[in-house]
């Protein structure tokens, strides 16, 4: 099986994991280090090193320069992208559930008209 890796396979590939999801929820709040980021957790600092560089690769979060240190800083542009295609087949999706509950509407319906069920 080919692995896709368009942007937004990316994306939601990085959010497939709680680790990676805290960490882009405290990105939320404001700016943080690896240290700061890596606080809550119960890893190693390089675990959590290992996080950021998949949340770097889809672009999620980006991290600057800072005299000595490196923050890392959230980049909601991409989570925006998903949250279209989202948003676009939500629509579709919900379209299609109210034909189906429109087309089930139908047949019974139909069952009342003949005589109500068999049994």
């Amino acid at each position: 099986m080919a692995v896709v890796e368009d942007e937004l396979s990316l994306v939601f590939s990085a959010l497939a994991d709680p680790t990676r999801r805290a960490i882009l929820e405290r990105l939320a709040h404001g700016d943080a280090t690896v240290n700061q980021l890596a606080e809550p957790f119960t890893m190693t600092q390089q675990a959590v090193s290992k996080h950021l560089k998949v949340l770097e690769r889809a672009r999620l979060i980006s991290r600057t320069r800072t005299a000595q240190s490196r923050p890392c800083v959230l980049d909601a542009e991409r989570l925006d992208a998903a949250v279209g295609w989202i948003t676009r087949h939500r629509r579709i999706w919900a379209d299609r559930h109210d034909r189906l509950d429109a087309h089930l509407a139908t047949l019974q319906a139909g069952q009342r008209q003949d005589g109500g069920t068999t049994r």
